[in-house]
């Protein structure tokens, strides 16, 4: 059944594909079995439920009309029925470094989602009303039975690196006559268009939102530091109620947050025979140019194609395997995303999209596949996959033009919190290290100065 709101929206083609099993199988429609690439999910997180307490209904990204309702295993001050609490846990340590040893409980933090714990204080408005009347001590209980499995957020494939990953899916292309080179009269143009709001896009729930995930899973994919990170931002948005978000200072926005469930709206893509660029944007302007053909040079720390320094969103390059695009980036400005973990230099990605379309055969969107390849932060390879419909031609009269962004600060932080400033005010600001980790010295700065942190390895010392 379609969703009435989303009527206005969709070509009839898209329309009649969700109401097919097509956007229930979240993986690429294909007709040989490949190497690396439409792999099926060991699970499929469009078939499990927040794991995080949470507020749903009755936002602005449901449905009208929809009711608000609670989801989780216990309110505010409240226990879970059948579970012991820990006497220690992320909403009432005063150092969570200490707490080291109990980071792999799901108790620690009240099995809630690391999204969940970004919404608890009324973030997205999703928290509002569940924090309880002596916060954070208060913070209720997601879900300890519900879990994404850690076997369905790995990589399938054998391969070790993005270099290994992109040349085998090249080798395996040119077994079947390609890559294909394509003209202005070949290339795939159903793809130009404009593309539905990922997050409101129907049966498009993927692990990385950190909707459906106890926490000590994604700890068991990274590595110690990261580890260290990824709690560290769990702890400032649980028990501190100091958020340092990339779009409520204007910073840049990083590679990681095209995966953010709203960081990303309507996405408008452009394909040529020799460049597809994808625009998107919300505070800020996301662009990826994909240069068809083009080959990294690789005597720098990463893969490149311009200068021996990081681009915020990478660099990428990108091959025809018939009508489905094989893209590999590189060279990315390390940064983080919302909940999810950090990333670092090192970070590349392998990239697929491949056309879905409906029993008719028509064109309908785009199914992508992202595998992340970061030793420094992932134990192993990570995969992300979710669909895109299409949802207008740039010719269609009711399609919204592309609106430019442009990001005026009125947020600051003040004593370690973000606070709204009005024009005239004058306030003393610290200007951040915009390469390092800005949202990190601030936390340090206002609440660790009597933790027990741990010192960090000086990279610069010989």
């Amino acid at each position: 059944m379609t969703l009435p709101y989303l009527k206005k929206f969709l070509i009839p083609a898209a329309l009649a594909a969700l109401a097919s099993p097509l956007f229930a199988q979240p993986t690429a429609q294909m007709d040989f079995d490949s190497v690396g690439r439409g792999w099926p999910l060991a699970a499929d997180t469009n078939d499990y439920t927040m794991t995080g307490a949470t507020i749903r209904g009755g936002g602005p990204f449901d449905p009208p009309g929809s009711v608000s309702r609670f989801i989780g295993s216990a309110r505010a001050g409240e226990t879970p029925e059948g579970v012991e609490p820990l006497e220690r846990d992320l909403f009432n340590s005063d150092d969570f470094y200490a707490d080291r040893h109990l980071w792999m409980d799901p108790r620690y933090y009240r099995c809630n989602s690391s999204a969940a714990i970004e919404d608890l204080w009324g973030a997205n408005a999703r928290g509002s009303g569940i924090l309880g009347d002596n916060p954070p001590l208060t913070a209720p209980w997601g879900d300890c039975e519900t879990d994404y499995p850690r076997e369905a957020i790995v990589s399938p494939y054998s391969f070790e690196t993005a270099q290994a990953h992109y040349e085998a899916l090249m080798e395996e292309t040119k077994s079947r006559g390609g890559p294909t080179k394509h003209t202005y009269a070949t290339v795939p143009g159903e793809w130009s268009g404009i593309y539905m709001h990922p997050a409101r896009t129907p049966n498009n729930q993927y692990w990385y939102r950190m909707r459906y995930n106890q926490i000590p899973t994604i700890l068991s994919l990274l590595t110690p530091q990261y580890q260290e990170y990824f709690v560290q931002e769990a702890y400032h948005h649980g028990n501190t109620n100091a958020p340092q978000w990339q779009s409520q200072y204007c910073w840049p926005e990083g590679f990681t947050r095209r995966f953010h469930e709203f960081a990303v709206w309507e996405h408008y893509l452009m394909v040529t025979p020799n460049m597809v660029q994808i625009l998107a944007g919300v505070a800020r302007n996301f662009i990826t140019n994909i240069h068809i053909g083009r080959e990294f040079n690789m005597d720098g720390l990463v893969p490149r194609l311009g200068e021996d320094v990081p681009r915020w969103y990478g660099e990428t390059v990108g091959f025809w395997d018939g009508d489905a695009l094989i893209t590999w980036t590189s060279n990315i400005q390390s940064w983080k995303n919302h909940s999810a973990p950090e990333h670092s230099n090192l970070m590349q990605t392998i990239e697929i999209y491949t056309p879905n379309h409906d029993e008719e055969g028509n064109f309908v969107g785009l199914n992508h596949e992202t595998i992340f390849y970061d030793p420094e932060v992932w134990v192993e390879p990570v995969r992300i996959v979710r669909n895109y419909i299409k949802q207008n031609e740039f010719d269609d009269p009711d399609a919204t033009p592309y609106v430019f962004v442009e990001c005026i600060q009125t947020i600051f932080p003040i004593d370690g919190y973000p606070v709204p400033v009005s024009h005239g005010e004058m306030i003393e600001y610290e200007v951040p290290d915009m390469y390092g980790r800005p949202w990190a010295e601030i936390w340090e700065k206002h609440f660790e100065q009597d933790m027990e942190r741990p010192e960090e390895e000086d990279i610069f010392s010989f």
